[in-house]
């Protein structure tokens, strides 16, 4: 199996009855498999459901999940061919014939797609259809080795490759045993004129020269709070090339979870292109007997006597051995050793853990921002409301999800951050934008009022998203042209009082007013004051407009005069916007209305003559 099949499972496509029931029974053979279905035409047998079958194909594309669609391959074709970009990047893409008659990869050959092919094919009795020529020849493809490997000069390999199909014979030099390249079928002999080298040591590759590195090495790091990340990287790169250790060969950079939030240790995961992982004081301790340079000043900081060495060995498990003794810079550590077999970085410690905290829009996919389809699909578990949950659709998938009902916003964040703190990749969404009354000011509170440290070292971000009031803006024309403000009405966490001064200021000041959480169930008499206080300072014909469930079923869009404002029109799930002195109206050709806010108070641009019309005439 490739690289890529070990890390994701696949997704088999059914469109229809026949098509599921051999998708479940293929399932059954690929561990993780999960079976998607086509609303209305597979339900019993699918794990999850879809309406568009093109976008839900682009979305498991998107999200680097292997595909199998037990359907034609037109119907995969077209849909992904829009996609289609990288192809070193791409997931593998298997069509099977509804009738188990025939296996076709399509897309990812050599990124898995073959492999899964034969696999499939092998339960199906039938041959898998594999067109590329080095996969025929040789039973594998050179430019794919099996996980734990890495190619190292893969630019050499498709000449390398042509030679081979052209005729030419290879040595095979394996330092540590490649039975993958003995089992295939390559013209190896001793007097070869090319040569495949695997191994963990730094040998040069070329036309002739293919240079595989199993990833066996476990770089490990301790280094003082703040050091210089520049330093880190290069005490490991000197660390590998003082003892002709290749850097392609390393699985993992591995240290103390106390370090977690370090970024001298992510800088050295990032420049060697691999995984950070952590682990507490008490495995590293159990180091203590191979530690060569054991240290008690270090374990009375941290509590273990090595954290370079032992990090390291642990990673490399009870039959791995030191290979770099601990070296030291200024305000670093390092030391590596090499494991008999190709790390699994994910079954190492743990990662440091991440929260992003999401903001989903109104509700409308369209108006989702693509960094946060990015990270909803990146997540290993999501939080929050369970209605904005069910707003998910396919980026739900294979999550774990944990909802949460209305008002335990604290409760959310908490578990959020506890997650994350268990080395999980965790998204908190939220609607429209987190940061404008919603969840990532809470987040920032609950870290500052708990102290805990083991949820500051989580990797905390904010993905933002298109709020209530630009949506409504968006709607309505443009209402925000000019200077703006939002005020939430609810004084469950602000004194009323102080709200009232608020809406005075903002009358005064003349601002386009949002009025967030108007109104609520017991909650009615605060929209009744806010439109008296606005109506001191602006006519009772200003623009308002109620803005309801933008971007989801049932929205609407309503537009009335100021004086015309009662809490009645107004529930929970709208957002009430109230223009300035300048706020003006604009007929549709629909009959309806635009609204919009000049730029500037009655001044021309240059060349322009004045316009005389009073800021909030109507047409």
């Amino acid at each position: 199996m490739s690289r890529d099949m070990s890390r994701a499972p696949p997704v088999l496509v059914a469109l229809t009855p026949a098509g599921a029931a051999l998708a479940r029974r293929l399932a059954a053979t690929l561990p993780g498999a999960q079976v998607h279905g086509r609303a209305g035409r597979v339900d019993v047998d699918a794990d999850a459901t879809f309406e568009d079958t093109g976008a839900h194909l682009r979305a498991l594309f998107a999200a680097g999940r292997p595909i199998v669609g037990v359907c034609a391959a037109g119907v995969l074709i077209r849909a992904l061919a829009p996609a289609l970009a990288d192809k070193t990047a791409e997931p593998p893409v298997v069509a099977i014939a509804e009738d188990g008659s025939a296996v076709v990869p399509l897309v990812g050959g050599h990124r898995g797609a073959n492999d899964l092919a034969r696999v499939l094919a092998v339960e199906l009795g039938v041959g898998a259809a594999i067109t590329t020529a080095g996969d025929l020849a040789f039973g594998l493809a050179l430019d794919d080795p099996p996980p734990g490997w890495r190619l190292a000069n893969r630019e050499d390999c498709k000449g390398f490759t042509a030679a081979l199909l052209a005729g030419a014979r290879a040595r095979l030099d394996d330092e540590v045993p490649a039975l993958w390249l003995r089992a295939a079928r390559l013209p190896l002999a001793e007097d070869g004129a090319l040569m495949i080298h695997a191994g963990a040591r730094a040998v040069a590759g070329g036309p002739d020269v293919l240079v595989y590195h199993p990833a066996a090495l476990a770089v490990g790091v301790g280094c003082a709070r703040g050091a210089p990340p520049a330093e880190a990287v290069a005490l490991a790169r000197e660390a590998l090339a003082a003892h002709d250790l290749a850097p392609a060969a390393v699985g993992a950079v591995v240290s103390i979870d106390l370090k977690a939030d370090e970024p001298a240790v992510h800088a050295v995961a990032a420049a060697l292109g691999v995984p950070a992982r952590f682990y507490p004081p008490a495995r590293l301790e159990a180091e203590r007997p191979r530690l060569a340079n054991p240290s008690d000043v270090v374990f009375r900081e941290v509590g273990c006597h090595g954290v370079a060495e032992g990090a390291a060995l642990a990673a490399a498990g009870p039959a791995g051995a030191l290979v770099v003794p601990k070296v030291k810079s200024a305000a670093a550590t390092c030391a590596v050793a090499r494991a008999p077999a190709p790390l699994d970085p994910f079954a190492l410690g743990r990662g440091r853990g991440r929260l992003r905290v999401v903001g989903l829009g109104p509700g409308d996919p369209a108006w989702r921002a693509p960094e946060a389809t990015q990270a909803l699909g990146a997540a290993s578990d999501i939080v929050g409301y369970g209605a904005y949950l069910d707003l998910l659709g396919d980026l739900a998938t294979g999550k774990a999800l944990h909802p949460y009902d209305l008002g335990a916003e604290e409760a959310r964040v908490r578990a959020a951050l506890d997650l994350a703190a268990e080395g999980r990749e965790v998204a908190l969404v939220s609607s429209g934008d987190p940061g404008i009354y919603a969840m990532a000011s809470l987040v920032f509170e609950v870290l500052e009022r708990a102290g805990r440290d083991d949820w500051r070292r989580v990797e905390l971000s904010v993905v933002p998203g298109i709020s209530a009031l630009q949506a409504a803006a968006a709607r309505l024309g443009a209402p925000l042209g000019h200077d703006f403000c939002a005020i939430s009405l609810s004084d469950l966490l602000t004194p009323w009082p102080v709200i009232e001064g608020r809406l005075s200021a903002a009358a005064a000041g003349d601002f386009v007013v949002a009025l967030y959480n108007p109104v609520s169930r017991r909650r009615t008499r605060q929209l009744a004051a806010a439109r008296d206080i606005l109506r001191t300072h602006r006519p009772g014909d200003t623009p308002v407009a109620i803005a309801r469930n933008l971007g989801r079923p049932g929205e609407s869009v309503a537009v009335m005069d100021l004086d015309d404002l009662t809490p009645a029109r107004v529930d929970m799930l709208s957002l009430v916007l109230i223009g300035s002195s300048q706020t003006r109206r604009v007929a549709r050709g629909d009959g309806g209305l635009w609204v919009y806010t000049p730029r500037g108070y009655t001044v021309p641009e240059a060349g322009a003559a004045a316009d005389t019309t009073p800021a909030r005439a109507r047409p």
